[in-house]
């Protein structure tokens, strides 16, 4: 770890960050699409999921046909929850989607991503090797029950008071190397079904659940099962329950946000063969900043009157401890404002960026 001095972050600032985030994070996840002309071009049950269960409108599904992009926000009941979903037509195969995104190391590539791994099947702790870790990154020095500068249990928070000699010289170098064997030891629980996944974080005054914040966004989230029944078991009993055709594999990050980088992991899904479309699902399982828990679906699924082409749709589900408590209403409106056009623009550079390649 640097010796630089963190800089103090107030709880108010903390909160406009995650606001911020959220936003760009829905963005960034997003791909892509290109003309069309044909009146029912898309697939006809994933248009009628589109209309039920998503929420698109007769006019954004037509616009989607020719060409233009759609999004909006989905409605929730839920507290510290939103919801955006948006579509694209892709002059390319699904095919070739998949491909890309299989090889998340370059599909995530930007300025903003700093570092990113794909973790072996099982996990080994060298995995997090080439994953740095600086003060910037994680600063536990004045790290406490109830006030620590990233997501941890209380247990985890203990021990870096404990087990780490603040006094010595090296002492970020042994903070960095026990997050890192936290962080693994977080991901070998979630991929073996095993004890020891974290189940509450205490690093705020309000403890999180992200446990049951998943299976609260899961809940809310009906459409996964339609689209792939047995998708919903497949991510809340993972790996007890899985889907016979699933590719799954985890990979960790390190993305710049301002002043504030933040390491996560993440679980994605493939189901490549089904009938006339594909499917690619993601969890969060574990963030060190912003997001409570995450759950995302993009549904690739051909063109009906053109084999070159495909419609992508992007969903993403996020649940935040900022958006609860005062003010909750009006960081969530700016929240969902802000989702909207960011998502829009990405959705076309991530189409640019497919057909061109």
């Amino acid at each position: 770890m640097t010796a630089a001095t963190p800089l103090k972050r107030s709880k108010t600032a903390r909160r406009i960050r995650v606001l911020v985030f959220i936003t760009a994070a829905w963005a960034a996840v997003a791909h892509a699409a290109g003309p069309a002309s044909n009146n029912n071009d898309l697939q006809p049950a994933l248009r009628d999921l589109l209309l039920r269960d998503l929420k698109f409108s007769t006019g954004e599904l037509t616009d989607l046909e020719h060409g233009k992009t759609a999004r909006h926000v989905l409605p929730s009941n839920a507290i510290g929850e939103v919801a955006v979903a948006g579509g694209v037509r892709v002059r390319a195969t699904r095919e070739k989607f998949l491909a890309a995104y299989r090889d998340i190391r370059r599909f995530k590539q930007g300025p903003n991503v700093v570092e990113i791994g794909r973790f072996r099947n099982p996990p080994q702790f060298d995995d997090l090797a080439p994953l740095t870790v600086t003060r910037d990154d994680v600063d536990l020095r004045d790290c406490k029950i109830g006030d620590c500068d990233i997501r941890l249990p209380a247990a985890d928070i203990t021990r870096f008071q404990r087990e780490v000699d603040w006094q010595r010289p090296d002492a970020d170098q042994q903070a960095a190397h026990l997050f890192k064997r936290l962080l693994f030891d977080e991901v070998n629980a979630y991929a073996s079904g095993g004890a020891g996944r974290i189940l509450q974080y205490d690093d705020d005054k309000r403890p999180v659940r992200p446990v049951d914040d998943f299976a609260g966004l899961l809940a809310n989230s009906p459409y996964f099962d339609v689209v792939a029944p047995g998708l919903g078991a497949h991510f809340s009993r993972f790996p007890n329950r899985r889907l016979d055709a699933a590719e799954d594999f985890l990979y960790w990050s390190k993305e710049k946000f301002g002043l504030t980088p933040f390491i996560s992991v993440t679980h994605v899904v493939v189901l490549p063969e089904g009938p006339r479309q594909s499917i690619v699902a993601t969890r969060d399982v574990y963030s060190t900043r912003y997001v409570d828990a995450s759950l995302s679906l993009a549904i690739a699924s051909d063109s009906v009157g053109d084999a070159s082409s495909f419609y992508l749709f992007y969903i993403n589900r996020s649940r935040a401890n900022a958006l609860k408590g005062a003010f909750s209403k009006l960081r969530r409106s700016i929240v969902e404002r802000r989702a909207r056009g960011s998502l829009e623009e990405n959705l076309r550079l991530v189409k640019r960026r497919l057909e061109e390649n």
